[in-house]
């Protein structure tokens, strides 16, 4: 999977040339500029590296600190994936009351009516999210992706150092928090489980600690597992093999920085970079289900 976490401060050069060249009444505006360019380095790694991938995973935060133009640089980069056949899973983390959540999924998935007409959403087909508000909220915002066929993806077992503060701790019942999350992944999802065998609920579960996907993976039996942290923050690939269990299509492994930035240091061309890079990673990846 393509992670896409643009920096302003890394755009590829060509991107900035192209966004030069791409004139606008606004070009004085530093965030409308920089929208621009951010919507080109987008396009040119899905150009790079997008047939090497399933999906893309778009860091949200990445585009909304832009404002507006960052907002359309992202609509703009998931239109493109979805005509390139890419799955968008939407990393946004959100969480929050019924209300809220449902408006949240109106942002992401399903758009939302207005007196002036519909006002679509993102287009999102999974969203990253948080469940420590409890089944009301995560019921409000899946009802709204399972309105569009789309699917959430719930923090479990984070890739970041300090996961373990919280999620490792131990309940009265003998079991983690993490576990705890696995479990309620595993009672939203039960209901809606496709022919694959996979249901529309999933879960964020780092390859920064392998050492917990067995566990997790009996308890989620049915989950996709999304496992962000090989690359960049360290993960191996090696301890990863029980959450492709199901099959194939068990686990999604997003590296963002290790494809976007594998030209620095190496004098290449960043396209060409890139896509050798995607195509060593899915034959690596490859080896743990074949």
């Amino acid at each position: 999977m393509l992670g896409i976490d643009p920096d302003p401060g890394r755009l590829w050069p060509r991107a900035l040339e192209l966004a030069g060249q791409d004139r606008s009444a606004h070009d004085d505006d530093p965030s409308t500029r920089t929208g621009r360019a951010v919507a080109a380095h987008c396009r040119l790694l899905l150009d790079a590296a997008g047939d090497q991938c399933v999906a893309i995973k778009p860091q949200v935060a990445c585009f909304e600190r832009l404002g507006a133009p960052g907002w359309a640089a992202l609509r703009e980069l998931v239109a493109d994936a979805h005509e390139r056949g890419l799955l968008v899973v939407a990393d946004a983390k959100r969480g929050d009351i019924d209300i809220s959540a449902t408006a949240y999924g109106h942002a992401f998935f399903t758009g939302v009516s207005t007196p002036y007409g519909h006002v679509p959403g993102l287009g999102a087909d999974l969203l990253t999210a948080s469940p420590l508000l409890g089944r009301d909220s995560i019921a409000a915002l899946l009802g709204q992706a399972r309105t569009v066929g789309g699917g959430l993806l719930l923090l479990t077992r984070t890739s970041n150092p300090g996961a373990a503060d919280l999620q490792g701790l131990m309940l009265r019942d003998g079991g983690t928090v993490s576990e705890a999350i696995a479990a309620l992944v595993d009672a939203q999802g039960r209901d809606n489980i496709g022919r694959s065998g996979l249901s529309d609920v999933g879960a964020v579960t780092g390859a920064t600690a392998p050492e917990h996907l067995e566990r997790l993976r009996e308890l989620m039996p049915a989950a996709v597992m999304l496992l962000p942290g090989l690359g960049a923050q360290g993960g191996d690939d090696r301890g990863l093999r029980a959450a492709f269990a199901p099959g194939p299509a068990g686990g999604l492994v997003p590296v963002s920085r290790g494809i976007a930035y594998a030209f620095e240091g190496a004098g290449r061309d960043p396209a060409d970079a890139a896509a050798n890079e995607a195509r060593r990673l899915r034959e690596l990846l490859w080896d743990l289900y074949a």
